[in-house]
């Protein structure tokens, strides 16, 4: 499974035509304890770029931005009970939500795991 990434901090990974986002480790470690996420609505169409929710830490909040347009088809309902699972494992386990993807053409834009590490050490 191909895994890309933004410069917001967001990674997905792509399985036919549905994305798995989340945050990355860089985003989780900025935010430190993270208490509360707002995932968006299963069925909802957002488009790429546009907020599909929030990630709140004891430091800040954060939104969390739509790495490609598409139709929310599922939401991590374990995170929202238990959202210190983006800090234990923001790859893994700490999913925020599944994306059917409109225009796979999108992930051309992003970055690979080489590029995403070489940003991230600046960032």
């Amino acid at each position: 499974m191909p895994i890309y990434y933004t410069e917001d901090h967001e990674w997905l990974s792509v399985e036919g035509d549905i994305a798995t986002v989340g945050i990355t480790h860089h985003a989780q470690d900025a935010l430190g304890d993270v208490v509360f996420v707002d995932l968006p609505e299963v069925g909802k169409t957002i488009a790429q770029k546009e907020v599909a929710g929030v990630v709140e830490s004891v430091k800040a909040a954060a939104d969390v931005y739509m790495p490609v347009s598409g139709d929310v088809t599922e939401v991590n309902e374990a995170l929202r009970a238990d959202p210190a699972l983006a800090n234990s494992d923001p790859l893994g386990a700490g999913w925020f939500f599944k994306v059917k993807l409109s225009d796979a053409g999108q992930l051309t834009a992003l970055l690979d795991e080489t590029a995403y590490t070489k940003f991230s050490e600046n960032a």
